[in-house]
């Protein structure tokens, strides 16, 4: 038995899937298939079911891959062990979408790199309903989520700090003169939103849904950069957390309306999978973002 089938078998028992796992390891789909059958020889039980195409861990599987946890993280911690912590290396992959890798986490990588320049730091930015999964697949060691609470039974999850989302027209915008909004004034209006499936969008669809109002227009985007540029040309209104057009508002690029969604609360989280070995390098980046981030909430201009 390998240290490498070990890896792969838990890849694939997080991907339910030979081709991801085979990208997420950066093999061949075949070489994966080839592993996961000679430890399941090796063990003789089935590890998987094929159920068509899909694809499920068995009972043995799922004992098998506690075990599998519990000697990997060993190996990390053995691995971490014999380096001197106060010089850390290593390679630590964090993964956020757009709006917390641009407006968030450039300051934390900086003091994080500051103190230990000998870790390999590696950043994706990832889709925010995608963010989750790379924790269960293993290809980010910490995620951080801008959502609505989260809760699950195999991440960690830390609420850092609330975030507020507000509506954003330009100046000369019909609706930015006035000082008290219903939600009945936005009807006949142009929204510039994410797309459907961010939970942005889910979170701006609601009270519009909940209220019939049916006779808005959207425009769509995957960038809040490219929400608030439409937005400052007088497109329409953007919908955005309020960190992201602070300057523009400060310019007077745009104007925040006075109108926010109620009983919304929106948090940026850190995640991590739950049966992770927290490493002296990964619980270091832990506790730099809780420190940064704790200072910006103390000085957020509210």
């Amino acid at each position: 038995m390998e240290l490498r089938q070990l890896n792969t078998f838990r890849t694939v028992a997080f991907t339910l899937n030979f081709s991801r796992a085979a990208e997420v390891l950066n093999y061949v789909p075949s070489n994966v298939t080839m592993q996961i059958k000679a430890l399941e020889d090796e063990l003789g039980v089935r590890l998987f079911d094929r159920l068509g195409k899909q694809l499920v861990l068995t009972t043995a599987g799922k004992r098998f891959l506690t075990h599998t946890q519990e000697v990997l993280n060993k190996l990390d911690e053995a691995r971490s062990d014999v380096h001197d912590t106060e010089n850390l290396s290593g390679t630590l992959t964090i993964s956020a979408n757009e709006v917390l890798c641009a407006y968030r986490l450039p300051v934390v990588f900086h003091l994080f790199r500051s103190r230990h320049p000998g870790v390999r730091l590696i950043f994706r930015s990832v889709p925010n309903q995608e963010l989750k999964q790379t924790l269960f697949e293993g290809t980010a060691d910490v995620v951080f989520v801008l959502d609505e609470s989260i809760r699950s039974s195999g991440l960690a999850v830390e609420p850092m700090l609330e975030e507020t989302f507000r509506f954003f027209a330009a100046p000369d915008h019909p609706l930015a003169k006035r000082t008290d909004l219903q939600l009945e004034d936005f009807q006949g209006e142009v929204f510039l939103t994410n797309e459907k499936g961010c939970p942005y969008r889910t979170m701006f669809d609601r009270p519009f849904e909940k209220e019939g109002i049916d006779s808005i227009t959207y425009l769509e985007f995957q960038s809040a950069e490219a929400i608030k540029q439409c937005a400052i040309t007088g497109i329409g209104i953007a919908f955005l957390p309020e960190i992201t057009a602070k300057a523009e508002v400060e310019r007077g690029d745009l104007v925040a309306l006075p109108w926010q969604i109620p009983d919304l609360h929106v948090y940026t989280q850190m995640l991590w999978h739950k049966d992770k070995w927290l490493s002296p390098i990964l619980l270091s980046f832990i506790e730099t973002a809780r420190e940064v981030i704790g200072i910006e909430e103390e000085n957020r201009i509210v």
